[in-house]
């Protein structure tokens, strides 16, 4: 099975300021190179990367019978701002809940773990 994990670190939440040149700490990415390793021993990971500050980003939104709008960040209604995804093949979802217990994440981060939609979802049931 296929899933994406999801990294809402506390840095990029409501309320704290991020440079739009932020870098995460070294040492920080250092220890989390490592837990990737590891969590790559364990399972497939098809894609990672860390994502820059909302504020560097754009939203386009859409509404019936209108055109798309589009806003440059940061999103001041967002309450959590993604920083970065793992997806992964694994077994099971519990199997990737305890390894993103593992992580060597910061106080008020949090992972979300969120299955992949696969062609056998949408078979047709005869």
């Amino acid at each position: 099975m296929q899933f994406m994990m999801l990294m809402i670190p506390a840095v990029y939440q409501p309320g704290n300021k991020v440079d739009p040149g932020f870098t995460p700490d070294p040492k920080k990415m250092e220890d989390m190179g490592r837990f990737n390793e590891e969590l790559g021993k364990a399972v497939k990971i098809l894609s990672l990367n860390g994502l820059h500050p909302q504020s560097t980003g754009a939203r386009v939104s859409f509404a019936e019978g209108q055109k798309p709008t589009v806003t440059d960040g940061p999103f001041i209604e967002t309450k959590e701002v993604l920083g970065g995804y793992w997806m992964v093949e694994a077994a099971s979802k519990e199997e990737l809940v305890q390894w993103a217990q593992r992580c060597p994440a910061d106080p008020g981060d949090v992972i979300e773990i969120r299955q992949i939609f696969d062609a056998a979802d949408f078979e047709v049931k005869k």
